[in-house]
């Protein structure tokens, strides 16, 4: 019959079982618990958790407060389960609203259109010391274009970096954009005053998502993960040292896979 009418046989079993549910149930009916709460006092604790003074407060707050003052109306578990039958167990409190970030789309179709630039930080001699090694990368060709390894992290030194880059390419106005993280340097005003007198279109990504910058965090852990890389380095110089001649194979020497086995610099 279900095959002369076109329907499926489990459309069928599933609407003859929702019909079923309407019957009378043979199940027993639960008696009222005799310490129950009557409908009087039911209506008094929750004009008591409505009123000003409570209204703010969860019933483990208000349980002790009441016990304090000599009045017991019920357990903390009743006071529970009086909020969840109005529906008001969730967090009554204003509390603040995160606004939904888009996820940053950027497209590059030719060299220097569109920067990648981050900061990773580099072991120094001892515990708690670090350099930081600033990156800014291309991200359709994978090219390096400028890097530097500075003792802290300022928004200065990133300034005179992206500035020092843009000439060395010869960025136009209103060629070039550059997405970043949202650190104290990336989101910094110099920064940005100086990519607005550049030309240069700036973005974010979303707070807290890392592979909204893909590129640099992949060049980072090629870096990172080369077998030479020291575990500590003895001072800025070495930490200099290292990084020159790695960045120098990075774009020149090895073909990589996501670019038809071809070297940034060829495709840069």
């Amino acid at each position: 019959m279900c095959e002369a009418l076109g329907l499926p046989r489990a459309s069928l079993y599933r609407r003859a079982h929702k019909g079923s549910s309407a019957l009378p149930s043979n199940r027993a009916v639960r008696p009222r618990a005799a310490l129950a709460l009557s409908e009087p006092q039911r209506q008094e604790v929750l004009d008591l958790l409505h009123s000003e003074r409570f209204s703010d407060l969860p019933p483990t707050q208000v349980y002790p407060m009441l016990l304090e003052e000599g009045r017991y109306l019920c357990s903390v578990r009743t006071l529970d389960r009086l909020l969840a039958q109005q529906n008001e167990v969730r967090e009554r409190r204003p509390v603040a609203s995160h606004p939904v970030y888009a996820k940053p789309e950027l497209l590059a179709t030719a060299p220097n259109q569109v920067w990648s630039w981050d900061i990773t930080k580099l072991k120094g001699p001892v515990t708690w010391t670090y350099f930081y090694l600033y990156v800014i990368l291309d991200i359709f060709s994978r090219y390096v274009v400028g890097w530097m390894v500075a003792p802290r992290e300022s928004a200065a030194l990133a300034q005179r970096l992206i500035e020092d880059t843009c000439r060395k390419q010869s960025i136009a106005q209103d060629q070039l954009t550059i997405p970043a993280d949202r650190g104290s340097s990336r989101k910094s005003k110099l920064v940005a005053e100086l990519l607005a007198d550049l030309g240069v279109t700036k973005s974010h990504r979303r707070p807290s998502v890392s592979h909204d910058n893909p590129f640099s965090e992949s060049q980072f852990k090629t870096l990172k993960y080369r077998p030479e890389f020291p575990d500590r380095f003895g001072c800025l110089q070495d930490a200099r040292a290292f990084c020159g001649p790695f960045f120098g194979g990075y774009n020149t020497d090895p073909p990589h896979g996501g670019m038809g086995f071809y070297t940034p610099a060829d495709v840069h």
